[in-house]
């Protein structure tokens, strides 16, 4: 892969897989916990929403804060922080004294971290591969590397919440942090030229709300991935209901249905990353926000473990194939000045818009049931994909100049 050949970004894809694996693990390990203690659809959406609320409210800050710091410590600096969560909620748990309230608490810690985490991560890319060319790449491999791990860390996770207990898979995870901060602190990074302009916070935040708003494409892209966000990224939270309700599993059945997702979502980032350039793309937005919708509609009607495995595979490759998309072509035609806060209200659009889905749908769970709950969120998937499709024609006429300019396209 093109992107490896750049020697800060091969130092970060090494340590990140070992990061994210401890990361999927403790991702399953909380909803089985919290399922376990309260057989509550409303407190799973209610922990999920605690993860993820600070992003939509910080991110705003935390973009503007992106493009003023040095991105490289800002990474170094919110992974020492993760890694004391991690270690924090293993502490708790191996004592037998981790309650929801404390996990709820612990949560909102690290979605804090997240808020900051995210718009860095996704805006030093730019600056670990030395080729601006490589940068689909990059992104596509980020997503691979993402959901490689998210194959790995599911099945790890069910066999050793079954064995020992879900305090294990925390503490693997704050072990593994020490690989992706290792490898940050191997690169070599250039200073960044210092800003001569010093604005206010607030101005700067509404020079970013007004980019993004003002731009037909960026304003689009995200509008599409928040809706699905909204409405499909919930499925991950009521996948425990899934596991133990809706097919009568135990947690090797929660993490065989996280790695079916992972496997579906890793061969969507596969393709991306087998494209040679970042035309076509809105098509592809389009056709994978479909093919979400159509496999959470799937998944929700399943009651048979096989079905749902396929079903849950085919909204990951769907959903993954979106949001790399999505992030390629917002990477690609910002302007570098605004870069972190673009990619802050990206994160904002992809995670901080979740946490509202998870609270409605496990709110409505609770009333009409999952598997209702999920293919009424394919449904809103497949409206939001045909309109974007009906805007493309427009978008792409948007688009071409910014093209043309960095020699994408032919004048």
């Amino acid at each position: 892969m093109r992107a490896l050949q750049s020697r800060n970004y091969r130092l970060f894809f090494e340590g990140q897989i070992v990061s994210l694996i401890g990361t999927w693990m403790t991702r399953v390990a909380t909803g089985w916990l919290v399922y376990r203690l309260t057989h509550s659809a409303f407190l799973l959406g209610l922990t999920s929403f605690a993860g993820q609320i600070p992003i939509f409210f910080l991110t705003p800050f935390a973009g503007v804060w992106v493009d003023r710091w040095h991105r490289h410590r800002l990474l170094i600096i919110t992974q020492i922080l993760s890694m004391v969560q991690s270690f924090a909620l293993a502490a708790l748990a191996l004592m037998g004294v981790l309650t929801i309230w404390e996990v709820v608490v612990l949560m909102l810690f690290q979605g804090a971290i997240n808020a900051f985490d995210m718009p860095a991560r996704q805006s030093f890319v730019v600056e670990m591969v030395e080729r601006r060319e490589d940068l689909a790449n990059a992104i596509a491999l980020n997503s691979s590397m993402v959901n490689g791990a998210r194959l790995i860390g599911p099945a790890v996770a069910g066999v050793l919440i079954a064995k020992v207990g879900e305090g294990y898979c925390f503490l693997i995870d704050g072990i593994s942090y020490i690989a992706v901060i290792v490898s940050l602190l191997a690169m070599r990074v250039t200073a960044p030229l210092p800003r001569t302009e010093h604005r206010a916070l607030i101005a700067e935040i509404t020079e970013g709300w007004d980019y993004v708003k003002t731009s037909q494409p960026i304003r689009s892209v995200l509008l599409l991935l928040s809706l699905v966000s909204l409405v499909g990224m919930p499925y991950t939270a009521l996948m425990p209901i899934f596991a133990g309700s809706v097919l009568h599993g135990n947690a090797n059945t929660l993490g065989f249905l996280m790695a079916a997702a992972g496997v579906g979502a890793l061969a969507g980032a596969l393709t991306l990353a087998m494209r040679p350039s970042v035309l076509g793309l809105g098509r592809i937005i389009v056709w994978s926000s479909s093919a979400f919708g159509v496999g959470l509609i799937a998944f929700g009607s399943s009651r048979l473990l096989p079905l749902s495995l396929a079903a849950v595979a085919i909204a990951g490759f769907g959903m993954m194939r979106h949001m790399a998309s999505s992030n390629t072509i917002l990477q690609t035609i910002v302007d570098e000045d605004k870069r972190g806060r673009v990619m802050a209200y990206y994160s904002m659009a992809f995670q901080g818009i979740a946490p509202f889905g998870s609270l409605i749908a496990g709110a409505l769970a609770g009333k009409i049931g999952a598997p209702a709950t999920l293919i009424m969120g394919g449904a809103f998937c497949l409206i939001g994909a045909a309109a974007f499709a009906s805007h493309l024609p427009r978008l792409r006429q948007t688009v071409r100049p910014i093209y043309v300019h960095l020699g994408i396209l032919p004048e």
